[in-house]
């Protein structure tokens, strides 16, 4: 009975998250540029934008030079975030890729720095006055979401073990179409909940913040108003 309610869940939660971001992309990119507004100092040619956009992704610049400590932080977070998801990879592989199976103690280690990351983020929203002023109960909401993930799969690794071959036979079988058993355990039940409930939200709250840094002005337009006169594509219908 478990594993069909969690099978339903996921399939559910994985609907709405394609879907759900899938439309969140096209909503950005239909949105209109009228202004040419690249934050300066800005590339003057499409390769520089390329590099500046990498360093914004990858180092996160623009952070680092507004706010060290947020930096810090953040960077901090989804550096191991990322760790942690090539990790997962292996629970949705018969044949482990070598590169995952590289990425395997890496990322059993990069759950404390994702920990470390959000704890200093919520910190940094109960101790700092004009970020308590600003913080919603749902920010709250989602920090503490994610620490019960990140909580409870540490506790898997390093405290109470889970059956994870039979976790790997329960995903592989939801991606074939198949239910299998999936392990009763308290904790893995907790943590594949609040997963399945970060995935149904995630398309309307405010993490949804990564793809939308590759379609705004101020990063992705080549500064060059006076070389090339800019008309954003609904205007140039009306000149039409």
């Amino acid at each position: 009975m478990i594993s069909a309610i969690y099978a339903i869940l996921f399939y559910v939660a994985t609907i709405l998250l394609v879907v759900g971001v899938a439309m969140k992309i096209r909503k950005y990119a239909r949105t209109p540029a009228p202004l040419k507004i690249p934050t300066t100092p800005a590339p003057t040619t499409r390769g520089g934008v390329v590099l500046r956009m990498a360093r914004e992704v990858i180092f996160f610049e623009s952070l680092f030079k507004s706010n060290k400590w947020i930096w810090l932080f953040g960077w901090t977070f989804h550096m191991g975030m990322w760790l942690v998801l090539i990790r997962h990879i292996r629970y949705f592989q018969y044949d482990v890729s070598w590169w995952v199976g590289l990425a395997q103690p890496f990322g059993t280690y990069a759950s404390f720095a994702m920990l470390f990351g959000l704890l200093g983020l919520w910190a940094r929203r109960v101790l700092v006055e004009r970020i308590r002023y600003i913080t919603n109960p749902s920010d709250h909401l989602m920090l503490a979401l994610l620490v019960a993930i990140v909580g409870s799969g540490m506790m898997m690794r390093f405290v109470v073990h889970t059956d994870i071959i039979q976790v790997k036979a329960f995903m592989l079988g939801l991606m074939r179409l198949r239910i299998e058993t999936l392990p009763s355990d308290p904790i893995l039940l907790v943590h594949l909940g609040a997963v399945a409930v970060l995935m149904i939200i995630f398309p309307i709250s405010k993490l949804l913040h990564a793809p939308g840094v590759f379609f705004s002005p101020t990063r992705n337009q080549v500064d060059n108003p006076r070389e090339v006169r800019h008309i954003a594509p609904w205007a140039k219908k009306l000149e039409g």
